[in-house]
This record gives structure tokens, C-alpha cells and sequence, in this order.
């Protein structure tokens, strides 16, 4: 594959976690953080989901899908923003692993590894 198919692939995949992790954020606020031991009882507290995991998570696929789209600066800088908040994501967990006590593998660790990975794939193709 040419290094623009590429992209677009890398893009789009990244783009389509997030689309799925906010769709389901906003139709199953409970469900989706019920791995992680977060019980979510309140309007409050769903909105909360709603909102950090439902709506930033489809605005920020939007932005990579558009972003797919574009060989420009602004898509550039647009990948480079959500490598550096996914590879933050992860080094939140580790900080957690450092100051609290050990996890299982999911969903934590788990997740750690889909956002390294996904932080690599979006900074090796920008």
C-alpha cells in the first residue's frame, strides 16, 4: 500500500474505535464503564459518560475521518493532537499503577495497549 492508503486506513480505524466507543457511550452509559468497576446511578453521572466518552468521542472521530480526507497542516496537526492525548491516556495509567495497586489485565491494561498502539499508528503515519 502507498504511504496515503495508508493513512487513510490507520485514520479510519482510529476514527471507527472512537465512533463505536461513542455511539455506545451514548445509548449505554452504565454498560460502557461497568468494566473498569464505575458504577453510574445518577443523571449526573451519565451525562458525564455522555459526554467525555459519547461526545468527544464521536467529535474526535470526526476530526480523524476528516482528517483522512486531507493531506493539509490542519489534518496533520489534527492526528498529532489525538496521538498525544491517547499516549497521555496510557501514561495516566501507568501514573494509576504507580499510586494504586495492581489491576487485571482488562481493562486496564488492555486498554493501554489499544491506546499505545493507536498513538504509534496515528504518529507513524502523520
Amino acid at each position: 500500500m502507498q504511504g496515503g492508503v495508508v493513512r487513510t486506513v490507520v485514520l479510519t480505524a482510529v476514527g471507527l474505535f472512537f465512533t463505536g466507543m461513542g455511539l455506545y457511550a451514548l445509548a449505554a452509559p452504565a454498560r460502557l464503564v461497568r468494566p473498569f468497576g464505575i458504577a453510574v446511578g445518577t443523571a449526573a453521572g451519565r451525562s458525564e459518560v455522555r459526554a467525555v466518552y459519547g461526545g468527544f468521542g464521536l467529535a474526535v472521530a470526526a476530526a480523524l475521518i476528516w482528517s483522512a480526507t486531507t493531506t493539509g497542516e490542519l489534518g496533520r496537526g489534527i492526528v498529532l493532537a489525538v496521538a498525544v492525548a491517547l499516549a497521555g491516556m496510557a501514561a495516566g495509567r501507568v501514573v494509576s499503577r504507580v499510586l494504586d495497586a495492581a489491576v487485571a489485565f482488562y481493562p486496564v491494561w488492555f486498554y493501554f495497549w489499544v491506546e499505545m498502539l493507536a498513538a504509534a499508528a496515528l504518529l507513524a503515519v502523520n
